[in-house]
């Protein structure tokens, strides 16, 4: 996962920071990072997935 920016002749510093910060907003790198922040059980991801089902349903059956 290593995000690698190369510098050209002349480059101010500032132009590779926004480069840097481009190149890991398309690699989808903090999303990766967030999404693995906090381990969730395989039990416990599928209670959450049926808990927001749930959600869902009684959300679009109510007037």
């Amino acid at each position: 996962m290593a995000t690698k920016v190369v510098a050209q002749p002349g480059e101010s510093v500032d132009s590779l920071i926004r480069k840097f910060n481009k190149k890991v907003q398309s690699e989808g790198i903090l999303q990766e990072i967030k999404k693995r922040e906090h381990y969730l059980k395989p039990s416990l991801k599928k209670a959450q997935k049926l808990q927001m089902a749930r959600k869902k349903y009684i959300r679009s059956k109510s007037y």
